[in-house]
């Protein structure tokens, strides 16, 4: 398995609007061969920003390069800068491949 995230730092008063954006978005992921799931995460509000991280789970790291290239990843970030900035800088991309789990049933 592959983790793919992304970090965010919304500005302060801008929390509504960028979970708003997320929540209405249209996601084609559930049609990407690879994709597990997908978590939008809001984090502790720090001094200047609330952190945000958006955590998808990929059958493997090849799979979600796959998806990095496809026409479905270019339409999910089309508008990516259409909005007025909500968040500081760029998103900050973290992948990792997992090497243990452990869950309730195992």
């Amino acid at each position: 398995m592959y983790i793919a995230m992304n970090r965010f730092k919304v500005l302060p008063g801008a929390e509504s609007e960028f979970e708003t954006l997320w929540l209405n978005r249209e996601s084609k992921l559930r049609e990407v061969p690879g994709f597990v799931k997908f978590h939008m995460l809001r984090g502790p509000g720090r001094e200047g920003h609330t952190l945000y991280a958006s955590h998808t789970i990929w059958e493997s790291p090849a799979t979600f390069q796959a998806w990095t290239k496809s026409e479905a990843f270019r339409a999910a970030h089309g508008s990516a800068g259409s909005t007025r900035p909500l968040y500081e800088g760029h998103p900050e991309f973290e992948g990792f491949e997992v090497i243990q789990t452990i869950g309730a049933a195992d």
